[in-house]
């Protein structure tokens, strides 16, 4: 029996939304960012917990796979720390 993956998707735009992703611990997670404005410094998504630095590119899903092993908030910004949301692995 394989284990199920959580989904979970954040638009950029401005901003982050949702800023706040909760995610189940111990269960695989797909975490997707679409950037959809050209506007300021959210062509990069950084997540350092996750050791993740990444261009996003316009207006397609850009996924990554999120380790929910440990519980706790988990910070991401763009690529020069003026916008930020988290992860929350409970």
């Amino acid at each position: 029996m394989t284990k199920k993956i959580q989904d979970a998707s954040v638009i950029v735009d401005g901003g982050y939304q949702p800023a706040t992703v909760v995610l189940k611990k111990g269960v695989p997670a797909h975490l997707s960012f679409k950037r959809i404005s050209e506007k300021g410094c959210l062509d990069t998504v950084v997540l350092p917990d996750f050791g993740i630095k990444e261009k996003l590119p316009l207006n397609q899903e850009k996924v990554f796979t999120i380790d929910t092993r440990i519980p706790g908030e988990h910070q991401f910004s763009c690529g020069m720390n003026m916008f930020h949301g988290k992860v929350v692995i409970k």
